[in-house]
This record gives structure tokens, sequence and C-alpha cells, in this order.
């Protein structure tokens, strides 16, 4: 008796793995290219064109233009056909928004971690080191991802989960700002670490107002430098 013929694979299995190795090399084009974006290899001005992402990551075309739709819903490109993507720059208006919530939300929420908690207290602390350690490197954007993440753990500690997820969606402007920042003006990674120790001593005093004082000033601080007022 004749063994029966081996079943056949479902006729979408190829389809299904296309798409996901689509997805997958799309996924690696948007990770580069908002890298780039972020740590300033790509400057705003910049016109990028599918052909040289392509060859950059090392994929089709296809799943650039996948990419590139995903980054310009998210405002950091725009596209413009058979031409390419436009890095957009940081504008005046959203470096104002984005301060404007950063104080809204970082004054309101590290009153809401006195009486900080130990966890919390060691975890900033190593962050802090984090950050000197790579300002000690002149690594500025992996000093700004632990600055971010500094600020990022007394909002999450709030225990208020929305303003937690807005303070989120700041995340990428944060980075990019920071980092623009930084190289502008490196005089300010001393006194960006001044201040957030500043700002840990007073949550480790227990003391709210000293905290919502020292997270206003140094925020006011980073908006008078990218208005051009301050140092």
């Amino acid at each position: 008796m004749a063994a029966p013929a081996p079943a056949s694979a479902p006729a979408h299995a190829p389809v299904a793995a296309s798409v996901a190795a689509s997805a997958t090399a799309a996924d690696r084009v948007y990770r580069h290219v908002k890298d780039g974006v972020l740590d300033r290899r790509y400057e705003g001005g910049t016109l990028l064109t599918e052909g040289e992402l392509a060859d950059a990551v090392g994929v089709s075309r296809t799943p650039v233009r996948e990419a590139l739709l995903r980054l310009e819903t998210e405002g950091l490109l725009r596209l413009y056909p058979k031409k390419g993507a436009l890095v957009l720059p940081v504008s005046a208006q959203e470096i104002a928004d984005v301060i404007e919530t950063r104080l809204l939300v970082e004054e309101f929420t590290v009153r809401r971690a006195v009486p900080a908690p130990p966890a919390l207290l060691d975890r900033l602390a190593a962050l802090l080191d984090e950050q000197r350690r790579h300002a000690a490197a002149g690594d500025l954007a992996a000093m700004t991802a632990a600055d971010r993440c500094f600020h990022a753990e007394i909002v999450r500690h709030a225990g208020n989960q929305i303003l937690a997820r807005l303070y989120d969606q700041l995340r990428d402007r944060q980075l990019r700002m920071g980092v623009a920042l930084l190289h502008a003006h490196p005089e300010r990674v001393e006194r960006t670490l001044a201040e957030h120790a500043g700002i840990l001593a007073a949550l480790r005093a227990g003391d709210a107002d000293a905290a919502a004082a020292a997270v206003r000033g140094h925020v006011g601080r980073v908006e008078a430098l990218v208005r051009g007022t301050g140092r």
C-alpha cells in the first residue's frame, strides 16, 4: 500500500512569510533612521533617499517606504514623492510645547514622589552615575537617554498612568532636543549633572517644595537655552 502523500503547506504560508520578512526589514529601517535622527547623524534639513537607506540597511526599497511613512506620522520626516524624505528641524513651537508639558508634569509628579522610597532613590542615584560615565566618555546621546530616564523614573513613581503615558510620548522629542542642546552648549553637561544631583538631594531630604523648585529651575534653564536667552 502506497504511503500517503505528505500534507502540503497551506497556500497562504509563503505570503505570510513574505509579510513577516517585510515587517522585519521595515522595522530595521525604521530603527536605523529614527536613531539617526535622534542622535543627530541625520540633521534637520537632511534629504534621505530610498536608495541610500536601502543600501545602508541592506534591504529592498519596499520596507524603506513603509518605515518612512511610519516616521512621517511621528512628525520626524516629511515625504516628497520621487525625491525622498526630509528630516524636519525641531521648531520653536515644538520646543515651547514640550517644555511647557514637562514643567506641568514634572513639578506635579516630583511632589508626589515625596517621601521617596529607597528603591526610587537608589535608581535615581544609579542613573545619575550612568550620566556621569557617559559624560566622561563624551557620549552625549547616551547621556541624554539616561537624563530622560532619570526624569521618567520620578514621573512613573507618582502612580498616575495617564501622566506617565503622556510623558513617554515626549520621549523622542526630548532625546532629540537634549542631544542638540548639549552639542550646542557643552558647558551644560556639568550643570545638568549638578542640577540632577540637586533634585536627588531634595528627594533624599523629603522636601517636596525644594524638589519642585529644583525641577522648575532645571527645566526653566533648558527653556532659556533653547530660546537663546540663558546659559
